[in-house]
């Protein structure tokens, strides 16, 4: 398989219009337009039933003691933990691409409501919901693609892998709306057929 997108070339920059947060050089972060990237993969196995997608930052720090703290820094050595910003299963074996901006577009505080998206498909619950659980204003359950927001003074540059499978069945085993990544990852090991992947990378420091 292949996988390809026209709103990033591969390990190139991600464009704040992906983002969940951009610079700001007063408040270090601003929200950013929030937009799905377009995606198009190619050349999956004939008995493809369906496909799931999962796009994960690797980079995300594992202990937030430093995270957009004034005077510090969240250092490069840091060891790092995946976060999972988008989760899509029963995607129809018929498709072969997600046009920028389809599944999202802007954000919403306490996760969206309508998840728009491919016909018959499922977006399950992003790491934002794990991450705003003690902020008042912020706090839901987030669903569906919810861009790149890593620490405005972390020094490292943070890479997104978007990674599509093609599975031999139609419905991915796991049911409702409220799975996770690491769930879907666990129950579709052994109905992927094939798989591809493209990393962008993305970073709000400006020092970096």
């Amino acid at each position: 398989m292949k996988l390809s997108s026209a709103s990033f070339l591969s390990d190139q920059p991600i464009a704040p219009t992906f983002a969940f947060g951009k610079h700001d050089p007063v408040l270090h972060i601003g929200l950013a337009p929030n937009h799905n990237p377009h995606l198009k993969w190619s050349e999956a196995p004939a008995d493809t039933r369906s496909f799931v997608l999962i796009c994960v930052d690797a980079d995300a720090p594992t202990k937030p003691d430093d995270v957009n703290k004034e005077g510090r820094v969240v250092p490069a050595s840091l060891p790092r933990a995946p976060f999972y910003h988008w989760v899509m299963v029963d995607i129809p074996a018929t498709m072969q691409e997600i046009a920028e901006g389809e599944c999202s577009s802007g954000i919403v505080a306490g996760g969206k409501k309508e998840l728009p998206g491919p016909s018959g498909s499922r977006q399950g619950v992003n790491d934002y919901t794990g991450w705003f659980a003690n902020d008042p204003d912020m706090s839901g359950t987030y669903r569906g693609y919810d861009g790149p927001c890593p620490p405005w003074n972390d020094m490292r540059v943070h890479r997104y892998t978007f990674t599509v499978y093609a599975l031999s069945r139609e419905h991915c085993p796991v049911e409702g709306n409220d799975f996770t990544a690491p769930q879907v990852l666990q129950a579709i090991r052994p109905f992927v057929l094939a798989q591809a992947e493209i990393t962008g990378t993305y970073a709000i420091n400006p020092k970096i």
